[in-house]
């Protein structure tokens, strides 16, 4: 055994110990005409201290451990099939493309209320996904305040049929079109921004926004938040028992058939579905086009894309700002479907999930991005038993990922284009 082992296994569990000691943390309470402290339970206690001993014990074994691990194969999960061309893997690819949205398109008419109104949700954030799969899986700029143009294409909407009655399918691209301004406006300034120094700057613009509601209550109701937020209509229909405006025409009376609450669910889902279907092949076509390879040529070294004639500029604002107008489509489709939102549902918690969502499915990777936002939507869902530990296992699951899979899920991959010699 190492003497140094020894003591450093012993410095990071009195480490560990003392981040633990606000869990011990005491409360008041009253005992009749008295005032009395309590402590913790005994099981939090013990736990704690087990805790304590396992960090002890795994760095005092850490080099046995991190060996033993070393030999465990790794997944390899859909990185196989170079036996197949790429035209043969694009064809199957669509294929496999056309199944999945039809199967989606029939999803809502089979399952149950929430069942569909969390699809919604699992959509959303696929939007909101791959969006910000544009500015860091491709271009690779860390944007860690994403979620403050998911805010303003919320509150555009809100905003909007606030005080000027505007509709739904009015806002949707308004609130497109201003968070894609908004993400204009933040590329400039952090145009020779690298690194950790642009992940600060669009940290800080993101909690910008995010004060700005909550602080400019004449306008967004601050804290309050803004509710009454109207639902989409169909050619003038709405989905509710009666009808809100002048000259429309409930759903049900259109079609002689009974009030159903799912009705409304079911048709946010489709647009939901929709829109998402066509974030998905607009970035897919831009991956293809000179503006997608141009991202990735920044993204791997920025100083030989500069070198190769490419503009820093235009590259770094074009990602900026597609990934901002998909946000705000993902924003709006959200304050209609809560019809109510406030600053607290833009804190920088939601940056950091749909950020994990674009590392745990494989930067640059459609298809990794949207198994990694089902997965990272569904599961705490499935184990609401276990919702008080849903950070500590989704911390865990990040970690085990970078250890065992640090690429994603389902890693980006290219088609290859081969030159033919002259002759």
């Amino acid at each position: 055994m190492n003497p140094s082992n020894l003591k450093h296994a012993l410095f990071c569990a009195v480490i560990t110990l003392v981040v633990s000691y606000p869990i011990l943390g005491l409360d008041l309470v009253s005992a009749g005409t008295y005032i009395a402290l309590e402590g913790t339970s005994t099981s939090t206690v013990l736990a704690i201290l087990g805790a304590a001993l396992v960090v002890f014990l795994f760095q005092l074994f850490r080099e046995s451990i991190m060996a033993g691990l070393g030999q465990v194969p790794r997944p390899q999960l859909m990185t196989k099939g170079a036996d197949i061309s790429d035209e043969t893997r694009l064809k199957l690819q669509n294929a496999f493309i056309l199944v999945v949205v039809i199967g989606a398109s029939l999803w809502p008419f089979i399952a149950s209320r929430g069942a569909v109104d969390l699809a919604t949700l699992v959509l959303i954030y696929v939007m909101l996904a791959l969006g910000l799969n544009v500015v860091v899986g491709l271009a690779g700029l860390l944007d860690l305040g994403y979620v403050a143009f998911y805010a303003v294409g919320a509150y555009t909407f809100a905003l909007l049929s606030q005080y000027y009655g505007v509709s739904f399918w009015v806002a949707l691209p308004a609130g497109a079109l201003l968070a894609a301004l908004f993400g204009l406006a933040l590329g400039f300034p952090v145009l020779r921004l690298r690194g950790d120094y642009l992940a600060i700057v669009t940290l800080g613009f993101g909690e910008i926004i995010r004060i700005l509601l909550n602080n400019w209550t004449s306008l967004t109701g601050g804290p309050n938040g803004i509710g009454g937020i109207p639902d989409p209509t169909l050619f003038g229909m709405e989905f509710g028992r009666r009808v809100k405006e002048e000259g429309n025409i409930s759903f049900h009376e259109f079609f002689s058939i009974p009030y159903d609450s799912t009705h409304k669910i079911i048709f946010l889902y489709l647009i939901a579905l929709v829109l998402a279907v066509i974030t998905f092949f607009v970035i897919r076509r831009l991956m293809q086009m000179p503006v997608g390879r141009a991202w990735e040529a920044l993204r791997e070294d920025e100083i030989a894309s500069r070198s190769l004639g490419l503009s820093r500029t235009a590259v770094k604002l074009s990602a900026f700002t597609i990934g901002a107008f998909f946000a705000g489509f993902a924003g709006t489709v959200f304050a209609s479907k809560q019809g109510f939102i406030s600053p607290e549902s833009f804190v920088f918690l939601e940056s950091a999930i749909i950020l994990a969502i674009v590392v745990l499915g494989g930067m640059g990777s459609q298809f990794g991005v949207i198994l990694a936002a089902i997965a990272v939507t569904i599961l705490p869902e499935l184990a609401r038993e276990f919702s008080e530990y849903r950070m500590l296992i989704f911390g865990a699951a990040m970690v085990l990922m970078m250890i065992w899979r640090p690429q994603g899920m389902m890693p980006m991959r290219r088609i290859h284009i081969k030159l033919e010699k002259p002759e």
